[in-house]
């Protein structure tokens, strides 16, 4: 019987050869495209865990402010240098602390000029940031003390002003500042979100503040939990201090925020999972008990590019889960036009069905010119789309 069965298939496949070869074709290509999107998201995945590794050992960053939404914060008072050291002093399980302060300046040597960012901190900034020297030496006591003309280059600034000459004992100017190179940095390569980690020219804190700002405020205070330690216990002391030490009532809100660089990691990580579609990876996360919409807005993000890349199981599964379109609802306007754009009418339709038509009404997305996700889809030829985003958004707004 089942040599018979076997027989007559061979027979059917010589003679439908065409149809079966496209069968066999088609088969192949679905199984080889799943293997791809895998190896795709595990690889992202690494890339990312990588990229944060490099920023630092147990890093958490303090810093003034708290996020109102997408690309927006509330303004605070300025920490201090004696809230770097209150924290060095006071909370335990650290293993280093270094006080920041930053700003985007020109650098210029010879005939080349470089727009980079000017940070002053102390030592300390190396074994927090796991920053290691190339060549050349530390700040020593005396310089940090007396605020003196000298810097470090990230290896970014090095190549712009000076390609492959020898930058140690070279004097470049940050704008009215001349400053003599006494070390080089070794190379990062781009974080997680892609800012260029070797763009950047250390001084010390005091030669910033005289300098180049002109105040002794502390913007960003780098802590290095110890190894071992319990860097959400690290977390809440240092929470607990700073509303002390800034006389914060227990009714008032921070108007600081401590961030934990392990967090962000789980947070992008969930954004290349919704970019690929991993669900399963999706899952993992929730069950271990990260929230996908906290952390800086990550949530949204990761909604944004499963909404352009068409992964519609994951839009749906971030929707349940907890990126509530209720909240900054004008970036999620722009994760609907993102799908509206890509050609994906069924992530659109998704979109739309849990709330995401806030303003179509109105002026559009941030960055489509007023342009509304209804009017999009009507150039794109997709009129029944286009009805479909209307007819929400009148039944919603009625």
């Amino acid at each position: 019987m089942l040599w018979n069965a076997l027989l007559l298939a061979l027979r059917e496949i010589r003679r439908n050869l065409m149809r079966s070869a496209l069968t066999m074709l088609g088969i192949v290509i679905g199984v080889a495209s799943v293997i791809v999107m895998v190896n795709l998201g595990s690889g992202a995945t690494a890339q990312v865990g990588e990229q944060i590794a490099s920023l630092g050992s147990n890093l958490l960053m303090v810093r003034t402010g708290q996020r109102l939404g997408f690309g927006q914060r509330s303004e605070a008072k300025a920490f201090d240098i004696d809230d770097a050291e209150a924290i060095g002093r006071e909370v335990g399980g650290i293993a280093a602390v270094a006080p920041g302060a930053s700003q985007p300046m020109t650098a210029i040597y010879g005939n080349r000029n470089w727009s980079t960012t000017v940070t002053g901190s102390d030592n300390n900034y190396f074994p927090v940031g796991n920053w290691s020297l190339a060549k050349g030496r530390e700040f020593s006591p005396s310089e940090l003390r007396a605020g003196a003309a000298v810097c470090i280059l990230g290896d970014g600034v090095r190549k712009e002003l000076f390609g492959s000459q020898d930058a140690l004992g070279e004097k470049l100017r940050l704008n009215k500042l001349s400053c003599q190179v006494i070390g080089l940095l070794e190379a990062k390569g781009q974080s997680a979100g892609g800012r260029d980690q070797d763009d950047l020219v250390l001084v010390p804190l005091r030669t910033f503040w005289r300098r180049v700002a002109g105040n002794q405020d502390v913007q960003m205070i780098y802590v290095s939990a110890r190894e071992g330690a319990s860097t959400s216990k690290v977390q809440r002391d240092i929470e607990l201090l700073m509303r002390e030490r800034r006389r914060i009532a227990a009714n008032e809100d921070d108007d600081f925020n401590v961030r934990d660089m392990k967090e962000i990691a789980e947070a992008l990580t969930g954004e290349h999972a919704a970019r690929a579609g991993d669900i399963t990876m999706l899952s993992r996360m929730v069950r271990a008990g990260h929230d996908i919409d906290a952390l800086d807005g990550h949530g949204q993000t990761a909604l944004m590019r499963a909404a352009h890349a068409g992964r519609l199981d994951a839009v749906k599964w971030l929707i349940a889960h907890g990126a509530d379109l209720n909240h900054t609802a004008k970036f999620h306007l722009s994760a609907l036009m993102l799908a509206v754009i890509a050609g994906r009418p069924q992530v659109a339709r998704a979109l739309v069905e849990a709330g995401a038509d806030t303003g179509i009404t109105g002026a559009g997305a941030p960055g489509f010119d007023g342009k509304t996700a209804a009017d999009i889809a009507a150039k794109a030829g997709d009129n029944r789309l286009a009805a479909f985003i209307r007819r929400h958004a009148s039944g919603r707004h009625r």
